[in-house]
């Protein structure tokens, strides 16, 4: 069998059994992180927050050797010629984690201030920890500019284990970044129930607070409120490295096929009306949060007229978001393109990442109509709460479908055969020729490079500029100049405004869900949360049960806003 050719089949086989033992590596690595992140979180006997912490610096210091090693390589190869994936580690993708990583040493810095104020009572872990973190980032950052679309043929079993471990390493991060953002909203959150009516709940805070009195005041309250508003650009951080390593994962050993790629830069002209539109939503729902922290836990009445204004809000944006997924969707129905179906480890994770977080909200959506139908009581509020949840499962079907059929889709080409449009104004017995219209289009040269003009379309008149002298003197009687167009001609100019209309509503749809989704980021990410505040789904499933099922779903809520926003600002680059 190995004489008839299949060590090429067969060698793939350790590569895949590297593959496996890798993924099993991390998923294990995960796993007893996570079970010490809960054992710290429920205040498990024996288990400190030192622990979690000592666990996850060394997790951090294994990966930053493990870049070290990988960038000083590359270092000594830099001349050699590597692989490159151009679809992963787009350019807008690598300036968005670089501005979460900035705001993530913000709180590493806040984090090192709140234990120097606190040093007396605090474990020295809590003052390492971000003190690495720091480092971890930076150096990470550096990493994923300069490699994040390495396509790794060499070492490639050592390197998918570092891979991994960096990837499960992030994600561990994220999910210390979630809990520790997560109990401080319950927190507020339990003290806003006492205002709504809901007295009957317990209330039992989870404090994590030093038992010490701070150095400084005005300091430790600055870097204590500072911490938690800065946390969810730290969650968004590590969530976007993961996926960025991970596809460098996919990527280890794979075969990619060697063409050019069309750039597709972002471009504003076009997209007023989107942008526009989009700019008004994000104002109104940074005011409408605003508003709502505010108003929340004052009293009866106001955190009512907080909830009310809130839903309202948010289900004429979801409205709005679902008429232009639909309109876009209506579009692609008219168009007759094929998409593409390479392989591509990139845009598979998009798709996946975008189902599979979105059954974060369509939870929360799901619980809340199950509470409002099975509710004995409903404050008037808690109505607004039924369209709200029904659109949120629509909206997200709708745009899940937009965004996956745009990445999809493959570009438009311009036909081979359309070189140059030339017309030929004719006016008493001169011929005047004017340069192209369509020049250079698909790699296509003008035709006055070689002296000739083209028959471009059937039926059209065609001539050399050198015959114009004739083609004058026969119509030397008339008075006014001619411009001779066939049918072909006006077909071609219909079909093309045509397509630049769509192209140009689709661009504009795209950059309204763009700041739509950003819009619908901000008020879960700082605090504005109705499926805490509400009550009702409380009362119905037990405060404890629905609690549990919120910090669950929060989080991936979260990450597909602003997954969503990153896809669709390709989608307007692609369109």
């Amino acid at each position: 069998e190995r004489a008839a050719g299949c060590p090429a089949v067969g060698g793939s086989y350790p590569q895949k059994n590297a593959e496996i033992l890798s993924s099993q590596y991390g998923i294990n690595l995960f796993l007893a992180g996570l079970l010490l992140t809960f054992a710290w979180a429920v205040h498990a006997v024996g288990i400190s927050k030192s622990h979690l912490l000592s666990y996850l610096i060394t997790l951090m210091l294994i990966q930053l050797l493990w870049m070290l090693w990988y960038l000083c390589r590359s270092c000594t190869q830099r001349r050699l010629i590597r692989d490159k994936d151009t679809h992963a580690g787009a350019r807008w993708l690598k300036c968005g984690i670089t501005l979460f990583a900035v705001i993530t040493l913000i709180l590493d810095s806040f984090k090192i201030g709140y234990y120097i104020d606190f040093s007396n009572c605090l474990s020295p872990t809590e003052g390492i920890f971000p003190v690495t973190h720091a480092v971890h980032t930076i150096l990470q950052v550096y990493f994923l500019w300069c490699h994040a679309k390495d396509v790794i043929q060499s070492f490639k079993t050592l390197e998918r284990f570092g891979v991994i471990h960096s990837v499960f390493t992030n994600l561990l991060l994220w999910t210390n970044g979630v809990l520790t953002e997560s109990k401080h909203q319950l927190n507020e959150h339990k003290e806003r129930l006492i205002t709504l009516g809901f007295g009957n709940i317990t209330i039992v805070l989870d404090d994590h607070a030093p038992q010490c009195n701070c150095t400084t005041t005005t300091l430790c309250s600055i870097f204590s409120q500072g911490i938690y508003y800065l946390y969810p650009f730290n969650i968004e951080y590590h969530i976007l490295a993961s996926t960025m390593l991970y596809v460098l994962w996919k990527n280890i050993g794979r075969k990619v096929e060697h063409h050019q790629q069309t750039k597709t830069p972002f471009k504003f002209h076009g997209i007023t009306v989107g942008m526009i539109f989009g700019l008004i939503v994000l104002t109104s729902t940074i005011a409408i949060v605003v508003v709502y922290l505010i108003q929340i836990g004052g009293s009866k009445i106001k955190s009512e007229l907080a909830l009310t204004m809130f839903y309202l809000h948010a289900i004429f944006v979801l409205a709005l978001m679902c008429t232009a997924g639909v309109i876009a969707l209506l579009i692609y129905r008219l168009e007759d393109r094929s998409l593409d179906n390479s392989k591509n480890p990139a845009r598979k994770l998009d798709a996946e990442l975008l189902v599979g977080t979105a059954a974060g909200s369509w939870l929360l959506s799901w619980g809340s109509i199950l509470a409002i139908i099975c509710a004995q009581g409903h404050p008037k509020y808690t109505w607004y709460n039924l369209p709200y949840s029904v659109l949120v499962i629509i909206e997200k079907y709708i745009q899940n479908l937009f965004i996956i059929e745009s990445i999809h889709r493959e570009q438009e080409k311009v036909n081979e055969d359309i070189k140059t449009l030339r017309i030929v104004t004719i006016s008493r017995g001169s011929t005047l020729s004017l340069g192209p219209l369509y020049k250079e289009i698909y790699n296509g040269r003008a035709a006055r490079d070689s002296g000739d003009i083209p028959c471009l379309f059937k039926g059209s008149v065609c001539g050399r500029e050198n015959d114009g002298a004739a083609v004058a003197r026969e119509e030397m009687s008339q008075d006014n100049s001619l411009v001779m167009h066939s049918a072909s001609d006006f077909s071609f100019y219909s079909r093309n405004s045509v397509t630049n209309n769509k192209r140009r509503i689709l661009k504009n749809i795209a950059a309204f869900l763009f700041l739509c989704n950003l819009s619908l980021w901000i008020p879960p990410a700082f605090g504005c949360r109705p499926e805490y505040d509400n009550g009702l789904e409380e009362i119905v499933f037990g405060f404890e049960p629905w609690i549990i099922v919120v910090n669950l779903a929060m989080p991936f809520s979260i990450f597909y806003r602003m997954h969503s926003a990153a896809s669709l600002f390709e989608v307007n680059c692609k369109t």
